[in-house]
């Protein structure tokens, strides 16, 4: 049958491995240094890869293809633990694969995983149908918070200087200067609750979204000139985990290969609970 598939390009992979959080489901692995459709079956054809390659080595094609088997997928997901089999279904309710859904609930019952009426392994709900999965409503159960009282704005911003906003920040102020470099998704620090504690002290920020932000490629120039000029002592990328939010580690990754010195970057992925989901280097 005819349906719609990944493809991959082998040349313009660079074996990163950003794709394969995307891929719960397993069709990609990361042989000989590459990511590989390693199965038809598995693969569903959403794309949810896609966003997270930052050479654009992955696109959708039509083209004949086993079909897509949930039921084994599921089967091959449950082995891997809870978190992936929360991140397989999850990935079905953002694409509002209902059909989906369905056949991989009814596994994990009919396989005593869960409960008829366990609720566990459905933490996000999605309420529009269509679209990006980045832009897409959802609501979470609320987490548990720690009840003792504490006085509004008790806790210190590590926020060392102003204007962040990538558009608006200057290379040559002098806080940039061999400095640690904090490039953050703009939603990344309304996610993720030990933001400032955990990743912004000790360093300079600047935030931009790779998704509404018009006029990008003033960003990779100043992230030039932030490597060249400024001579940033390390650049660490944060981003969320919705496809979209890719283009800002695809920004950092072309100032990188333009600029005359040569540093690694680092980068993490949040997920929409805050969780950190990928961290590395490229």
């Amino acid at each position: 049958m005819k349906r719609k598939i990944i493809k991959i390009d082998e040349e313009k992979c660079n074996g990163c491995g950003l794709c394969m959080p995307g891929c719960p489901e397993g069709a990609l692995q990361m042989i000989d240094g590459k990511a590989r459709l390693v199965s038809d079956l598995f693969c569903d054809g959403l794309g949810a890869c896609i966003g997270q390659c930052p050479e654009g080595a992955i696109t959708i094609e039509e083209r004949e293809a086993a079909p897509y088997d949930e039921r084994q997928v599921i089967a091959g997901i449950a082995k891997q633990g809870k978190a992936v089999i929360e991140a397989h279904l999850k990935h079905l309710r953002d694409h509002n694969e209902t059909e989906y859904l369905q056949q991989a609930l009814a596994y994990l019952r009919e396989s005593g995983l869960i409960a008829s009426q366990d609720t566990a392994t459905r933490p996000v709900t999605s309420h529009a149908p269509g679209g990006c999965p980045g832009s897409r409503a959802m609501s979470f159960a609320p987490q548990a918070e720690d009840q003792t009282p504490r006085p509004a704005g008790s806790l210190p911003s590590r926020l060392t200087h102003w204007p962040i906003q990538l558009h608006l920040i200057s290379p040559q102020a002098p806080h940039f200067h061999g400095a640690d470099l904090l490039l953050a998704a703009d939603c990344v620090a309304f996610s993720l609750g030990g933001f400032h504690e955990d990743y912004l002290k000790g360093k300079t920020l600047a935030i931009a979204c790779p998704k509404l932000d018009s006029g990008q490629e003033v960003y990779v120039e100043k992230l030039i000139s932030l490597i060249d000029d400024a001579r940033v002592k390390s650049l660490t990328v944060m981003i969320m985990q919705v496809p979209c939010c890719g283009g800002l580690l695809q920004m950092a990754r072309r100032a990188g290969a333009q600029a005359e010195r040569q540093m690694p970057i680092d980068y993490v992925v949040v997920g929409l609970r805050g969780e950190i989901l990928q961290q590395g280097r490229v």
